[in-house]
């Protein structure tokens, strides 16, 4: 389904003005009993670590000489990743730089025992619970270009139709020469302005390893990414336009994950983020929906073929196909193994269409900390530390939790703004997209309302992919729910 949409970072609310009733963000916070700060002694480590001076460490080469570019949502400050990627014969050299936590957390000290706790950075319309304390995650460990940073480098090869050739990961001191953003980015393609040297070869590196996505089999929904934003009267809903830059760099990720996935899995040792490939029953029900949706489906084309080729029209028989292709998407994990534990039977990634383990994220999500230090030790053919290999078996249940309670903290938000946005206004009629038609039992379908960006529940829902009339029933600020009720044609 769409994702949160929340901004990750928002400026301070200013308070609806008009007399809407606004969503209530700190009752989601009590609610999920999100933490108001860190304690004294994380704090008190995060502080040491962001004033110790980048020196000359044994193992860490000096690589500032590498052009590299951060893109990010404008505002942001937690910078994982910064990319540089250069031409190399008919192929392309990616430099891709992530933020180095391991340099500052130390392994079995209160901040580690802390970010353990938490599992990842948790972020609500008006400000974000983070994984680390900002001095280390907006500052001294964020890739900003104001200096040198310490990061872990991956450095891949890629042939000219964009496959991989050679890797490398090593511990380095890097320097982010232009903290971008998309929006930026993307008009400058569009007016074919040059870009900077470190990302002008990143349209062509992106459209070539999208291709080989969609050749493997990775499944992209596309759905209605719905943004909680502010406007002169409070916070509204959008739909973010996700524009074609996001998913090029993207790609950038998913390669490095991928990479890191293959590398544990020959050394038979890591952590996974596993889903199950879509069963033949779920993509034979798709196969079904498409055609009653009136959607070809050639003969020999994937499920990922199929969803690619739709257009890019936001109509509704291709909202409702999109969203119908969920069911092919169900059962995401985490694997460890390695220190007498064996791979998972399956290690792939359904949505990726490859293995794939978490390594670029690390200061919004632990799990990404704890990959990158098994990619190090493997590619150093050295055994992992202790610790780490104490940590392995502990980590796919505090993820597991930490996703669960991010995906609900999300929905919350989203609950509370869809309804305060339409409370006020039950009664009145609206046109919607059907996503899901009601089930036989009575069930509610789900409906996708424009503007406010809405996707709510909706008895009597009819058939999916049609426009239909529908009336508000419910529309709740304190709990969230919204229904909307069907007009009989």
């Amino acid at each position: 389904m769409p994702s949160s949409g929340v901004r990750p970072d928002p400026a301070p609310a200013p308070g609806a003005t008009g007399s809407r009733p606004g969503p209530d963000f700190d009752a989601v916070r009590q609610e999920f009993e999100l933490p108001a700060g860190f304690p004294p002694e994380a704090l008190a480590e995060a502080e040491a670590a962001a004033a110790r001076a980048i020196t000359a460490e044994p193992g860490r080469i000096d690589a500032t000489d590498i052009e590299l570019v951060t893109i990010d949502p404008p505002g942001s400050k937690d910078l994982d990743q910064a990319v540089g990627i250069e031409r190399v014969g008919r192929g392309f050299r990616v430099h891709y730089a992530i933020a180095d936590v391991g340099a500052v957390v130390t392994p079995g000290g209160a901040l580690d025992a802390e970010v353990r706790r938490r599992g990842q950075t948790i972020y609500l319309p008006d400000g974000s619970v983070p994984l680390h304390p900002p001095v280390l995650s907006e500052q001294a460990a964020s890739l900003l270009p104001d200096g040198p940073r310490r990061a872990v480098l991956w450095t891949i090869d890629l042939d000219a139709d964009g496959a991989v050739t050679a890797t490398d990961v090593r511990r380095a001191v890097v320097a982010s020469r232009a903290r971008l953003d998309y929006a930026g980015v993307q008009a400058q393609i569009d007016a074919r302005e040059e870009l900077h040297p470190a990302i002008a070869a990143l349209p062509e590196v992106g459209r070539l390893r999208r291709a080989a996505a969609v050749a493997r089999g990775a499944i992209e929904l596309e759905l209605p990414e719905q943004e909680i934003v502010q406007d002169d009267d409070g916070w509204t809903l959008r739909v973010r336009a996700r524009l074609p830059v996001e998913d090029w760099n993207a790609e950038i990720s998913l390669l490095a994950g991928t990479v890191a996935a293959d590398m544990m899995l020959r050394a038979g040792i890591g952590l996974l983020r596993t889903l199950p490939a879509p069963d033949a029953e779920a993509v034979a029900g798709l196969r079904r929906a498409a055609e009653r949706l009136g959607f070809d489906w050639p003969d020999g084309a994937s499920a990922a073929e199929v969803l690619a080729g739709l257009p890019d029209d936001g109509s509704a028989p291709v909202l409702a196909l999109r969203r119908a292709a969920t069911t092919l998407l169900r059962g995401a994990g985490y694997a460890a193994f390695g220190a007498g534990a064996a791979p998972p039977p399956d290690p792939g990634h359904g949505g990726i269409g490859a293995p794939y383990a978490h390594v670029t994220a690390p200061l919004r999500r632990l799990v990404d900390r704890f990959g990158t230090e098994i990619c190090l030790a493997v590619a150093a053919g050295r055994t992992p530390d202790s610790w780490l290999l104490e940590a392995l078996p502990q980590l796919p249940d505090v993820m597991s939790a930490s996703d669960s309670l991010a995906g609900r903290v999300a929905r919350a938000c989203l609950d509370r703004t869809e309804a305060a946005r339409l409370a006020g206004r039950v009664g009145e009629t609206f046109e919607v997209i059907v996503l899901r038609a009601a089930g036989p039992e009575g069930e509610p379908g789900e409906v996708y309302l424009p503007d406010p960006a809405v996707i709510a529940r909706c008895a009597g829902a009819p058939k999916a992919g049609v426009t239909v009339a529908v009336t508000l029933t419910a529309a709740d600020p304190s709990t969230g729910r919204v229904l909307f009720t069907a007009i009989d044609q």
